[in-house]
């Protein structure tokens, strides 16, 4: 069975930038070391926008500039980008909070075979949500996990929140 991770928006912005909280950086360390223990495929999502970002329907409803692309705060974190640099990923480019190309990167690296998806990052209330509730809509019989301490939502409650209803949804948490 193939195995597929799923590393959500560990980008600066997000972590220690204008958008990162103290239990952002407190997934750092344990992100990493799960990256550098994942035996399977790898693909990180780069949440990207552009200088326009504050007149986009995003922007309107959240006015704070973050992953503008070519800036610090859209890349990764280092001690992420060193896991995957080492591991191997593939980056996926996303303008929105679920990519819509990651079911067809997936389907179309798995030529048939049965896989698992699992998935880490930021913010689970958020990207994290969206992206695995994409992933179950398109494989509905694959096994889907989230790792709860790889995560960290806007707040604790919102995190927990996205936990609770990614459990209704069937995504198992680990």
């Amino acid at each position: 069975m193939k195995k597929y991770l799923i590393v959500v928006d560990m980008q600066k912005d997000f972590i220690d930038g204008s958008l990162g909280t103290a239990e952002a950086c407190g997934i750092v360390d344990d992100a990493a070391a799960y990256i550098r223990e994942f035996d399977g495929r790898i693909f990180a999502t780069l949440d990207t926008h552009y200088p326009d970002y504050l007149n986009t329907a995003e922007g309107r409803k959240l006015p704070v500039e973050h992953c503008i692309k070519g800036t610090d705060g859209w890349a990764l974190n280092e001690k992420i980008r060193d896991a995957l640099e080492a591991k191997g990923y593939t980056p996926v480019i996303k303008n929105t909070f679920g990519s819509v190309d990651l079911p067809k990167l997936i389907r179309d690296d798995a030529q048939g075979e049965k896989f698992s998806i699992e998935l880490i990052g930021l913010c689970t209330d958020i990207c994290v949500v969206s992206n695995a509730l994409l992933l179950k809509a398109n494989f509905p019989e694959a096994p889907i996990s989230v790792k709860e301490s790889c995560c960290a939502g806007v707040t604790p409650q919102a995190h927990q929140s996205a936990i609770n209803t990614m459990k209704s949804c069937q995504i198992d948490i680990i």
